[in-house]
């Protein structure tokens, strides 16, 4: 029906979210600064943060996915420097690791949650407005 949003498949909101767009739209440009996000999408009119304490989830996802590739670091480099175990080296690929990666991820922690957010919870009834044309 013209002028609804159709029914965006969860692998394509996922994928979306990961490439820092708009999980409804599929546009980017949502962040005026790295840390800074639009409160809505400046193309759909989506808000993000839709339920009070929405960012929490993103924090999370953030946690996680950091100290997953924190541990694969440190497994790896205890695994490469067997039987010796330099510990220099180590210590600083984890501690570069523990500063860069929740930076880097930071802003598609935040889109990537919203669209598992509108996965789980489907838009409502004037939550967004149909992209006049989107990817």
């Amino acid at each position: 029906m013209p002028g609804t949003l159709d029914i965006v498949p969860a692998t394509l909101m996922l994928a979306r979210g990961l490439a820092r767009r708009c999980p409804v739209c599929g546009r980017g440009g949502l962040f005026r600064h790295w840390f800074t996000m639009a409160e809505r999408c400046p193309h759909c009119g989506l808000r993000f943060e839709r339920i009070e304490g929405h960012w929490v989830g993103a924090l999370g996802m953030n946690t996680i996915v950091s100290f997953t590739i924190l541990f694969v670091v440190v497994v790896t480099g205890l695994v490469l420097s067997h039987p010796t175990y330099r510990m220099a080296p180590l210590v600083l690929a984890a501690a570069l690791t523990a500063i860069v990666v929740p930076l880097a991820f930071f802003p598609s922690s935040k889109t990537l949650w919203t669209a598992i957010d509108l996965i789980m919870r489907p838009l409502e009834p004037g939550e967004a407005q149909p992209p006049a044309q989107g990817p």
